[in-house]
């Protein structure tokens, strides 16, 4: 066993009875059927000790080796996200022209997406998730990084659930390529941008396309072998 191996006793688990842990699970399964996706965000404003809280939970995900492989960059000066919103809207007139393919823009046509993203400019904060490649020691020599997808997908996924959770709405955004972030945001090389979250309150005629309510259920997407 390795020398710097030091276990410690489980901090803050809480043994609750059986009735409890379903009523929880319940509960947060229609916590997170309320979460939407939208594009049409309000101008009010968002509290950063709010982001700060929800990256912080985001920063909480388990990941290979614990070298926890990801930065969040948020974004709330407009000039910043205008840059954002241009450089985006340039790879996007590609995309849609025919860089995509037609399979793809078939498959995006219920959900309504486009060249314009103004959500970019208008919602408060702009949340860049950044994947590390590899870890730099305080000499500047590499160390590798284990599953980075993988932990830098999951600590994503507990970002959205943390939002949902403080009362605000998100979108997704992964324009292709995304190098322009790297540049925009002064990122370092051995971190990839995975995507942008815009996030805030949802405007008064915000929509979402009829096509993302309907989700897949439960016997479609889950085996169970228990018998």
């Amino acid at each position: 066993m390795a020398e710097d191996y030091k276990p410690v006793p489980l901090p803050d688990w809480v043994d609750r009875p059986d009735d409890e842990i379903a009523a929880r699970a319940h509960e947060f399964r229609a916590e997170m059927a309320r979460r939407h996706t939208i594009r049409e965000f309000s101008t009010r404003p968002v509290a950063r000790g709010v982001i700060e809280d929800c990256i912080a939970t985001a920063g909480l995900a388990p990941s290979g080796a614990n070298h926890q492989p990801w930065h969040f960059v948020a974004i709330a000066d407009p000039g910043v996200k205008a840059k954002i919103r241009e450089a985006a809207e340039k790879e996007e007139e590609r995309f849609y022209a025919g860089a995509a393919g037609d399979e793809w823009l078939s498959a995006l046509e219920p959900i309504g997406t486009g060249v314009s993203k103004p959500h970019l400019e208008v919602a408060p904060w702009l949340i860049v998730v950044f994947a590390q490649r590899w870890g730099l020691r305080e000499d500047g020599s590499r160390y590798k990084h284990y599953y980075v997808p993988e932990s830098v997908g999951i600590a994503s996924g507990f970002l959205i659930a943390a939002l949902h959770r403080a009362g605000l709405s998100a979108l997704t955004h992964t324009p292709n390529p995304m190098k322009f972030l790297t540049e925009i945001c002064g990122r370092p090389e051995h971190e990839k941008p995975i995507m942008i979250v815009a996030v805030g309150h949802p405007a008064d005629d915000a929509t979402v396309p009829e096509k993302a309510l309907k989700k897949k259920p439960l016997g479609e997407i889950s085996t169970f072998m228990d018998k």
